[in-house]
């Protein structure tokens, strides 16, 4: 729940189409928009989905939580919109970018969700009202998929994705300063730092020794053009 309370997105409840996103080399992923109806229609997927979030709130590192639930994961987690990107086992993608008919079944091609789930995010209001065309993401990259360019992959598609469900920019209220990758990665798309919050996050040491406050960025990037005011 936002400290605003309830939020109502902006948007219109139309799916956008599924898009391809190029990997290192050749290979490539394909990213889904999901609902919560649309999730609990494939069979495993929305308890899937809810197991690895609860591993990195454990983890202690990237997300505020201390605790989640399967319940509180929907919750969290599907209050409006989320993609989900699926690694095809064969098959040659299109343009980065790109529209596929291809569906989340297809996509999975009969393997099981920890073989071919290699990331997910939501997109929702930062904040109610007539601030609510902002919006705010949140993205996971299961552990044992780590380290093979999903989360850039995820980024960039987020950045297509979001202004197409009617958003006209985007903040981040904590990017942890010692996630050095994440806070390379929205550099390198063009979020600019909007400020610094010291020690906004009690967080588990990466050596697993304890806690430690640390400061974080807020990001923001705009969607429109910076003299657009309708």
């Amino acid at each position: 729940m936002s400290a605003y309370g309830a939020l109502s997105k902006p948007q219109s409840d139309d799916t956008l189409s599924t898009s391809f996103w190029h990997l290192r080399g050749s290979a490539f992923v394909t990213v889904h928009h999901l609902t919560l109806a649309a999730a609990k229609s494939l069979d495993g997927l929305i308890e899937h989905l809810g197991e690895i979030m609860v591993k990195v709130v454990e983890e202690g590192r990237t997300y505020p939580q201390e605790t989640m639930q399967l319940d509180t994961f929907e919750a969290y987690f599907f209050s409006a919109d989320v993609f989900l990107a699926i690694l095809p086992a064969s098959g040659s993608g299109g343009p980065e970018g790109s529209e596929t008919p291809l569906t989340v079944k297809e996509a999975q091609q009969g393997r099981a969700w920890d073989d071919c789930v290699v990331g997910f995010y939501y997109v929702k209001p930062n904040y109610p009202g007539r601030s609510s065309h902002i919006c705010n993401g949140g993205f996971v990259v299961p552990p044992r998929h780590r380290g093979g360019g999903y989360g850039s992959t995820l980024a960039k598609s987020y950045v297509q994705n979001a202004p197409k469900l009617g958003y006209r920019g985007s903040v981040f209220n904590l990017v942890y300063t010692n996630n050095a990758a994440s806070v390379k990665l929205w550099e390198r798309l063009d979020f600019k730092k909007a400020g610094l919050i010291p020690k906004a996050g009690r967080l588990r040491r990466e050596d697993g020794a304890g806690e430690e406050y640390v400061d974080a960025w807020v990001f923001y990037k705009s969607f429109v053009d910076e003299d657009e005011s309708a």
